[in-house]
């Protein structure tokens, strides 16, 4: 693995670009280069970046869990560690990607501000977006599931009824999803042109990744935890 070239990994997991950029590794022009001379020459140890890019590939897939059957605390943690740490992780990422692509060719390629200036509007409602919910649905929807386990009362929270910040929530969803059909129709489904270079490719990649990441977190809070925390809610009054 340590002679494997960076390029190489890349190529077949575009999602190591981000460990690679953590790192601060030319993935793109100095991809040639293997994994092995990159550690000795960066003094990083090589063990344990090949140990974060054996994690990433070894990620099971979300789809063979039963969600539905979890119960409604440990659901909103699951989604809290994976989807809202998926989005602080990407984030600054693609950020920088977007806006170097920008200024290499933006000139060319003019659709690629309206990317970067969208995305740009989407790290900052999306991160807005989750504190609302780490700091106040997520630890409500914590206390109704100990209430069921203690018989203890809830005291009324300040927003009155779980039904009011699950309504912001998904109406801030609603949004998100839109500005992600924007990008996708302005990348023409995250197809990168005949001129783009490796750094270029990897971003729309990752961009497509993200979009799908987001949809099967909005899908667990819109479809899975808000409806069954309103349920919950209404069993303990």
């Amino acid at each position: 693995m340590k002679n494997r070239t960076i390029g190489s990994f890349v190529a077949e997991d575009f999602r190591t670009a981000a460990i690679f950029n953590k790192y601060g590794i030319d993935f793109c022009c100095k991809g040639g280069r293997t994994l092995e001379e990159v550690c000795d020459k960066k003094e990083i140890d090589a063990l344990v970046l090949l140990g974060e890019l054996e994690r990433l590939v070894s990620q099971q897939a979300e789809n063979t869990i039963d969600f539905r059957q979890w119960p409604l605390d440990l659901l909103a943690d699951y989604i809290e560690k994976t989807h809202h740490r998926y989005v602080e992780e990407k984030i600054p990422v693609l950020l920088q990607f977007l806006n170097k692509l920008s200024k290499v060719y933006g000139d060319r390629h003019p659709e690629l501000h309206e990317i970067n200036e969208l995305f740009n509007g989407c790290a900052q409602e999306l991160s807005q977006h989750l504190k609302k919910e780490e700091l106040v649905l997520f630890p409500f929807v914590r206390k109704m599931v100990n209430a069921t386990i203690t018989g203890q009362s809830v005291e009324a929270p300040h927003f009155g009824t779980v039904e009011n910040p699950v309504a912001m929530m998904m109406h801030e969803h609603d949004g998100e999803g839109e500005r992600f059909r924007k990008i996708a129709a302005l990348s023409n489904q995250y197809t990168p042109p005949a001129d783009a270079c490796n750094t270029y490719k990897v971003t729309f990649a990752m961009l497509k990744e993200f979009e799908e990441d987001l949809h099967k977190h909005i899908h667990l809070e819109n479809n899975i935890l808000f409806p069954n925390a309103i349920v919950l809610e209404q069993k303990l009054n």
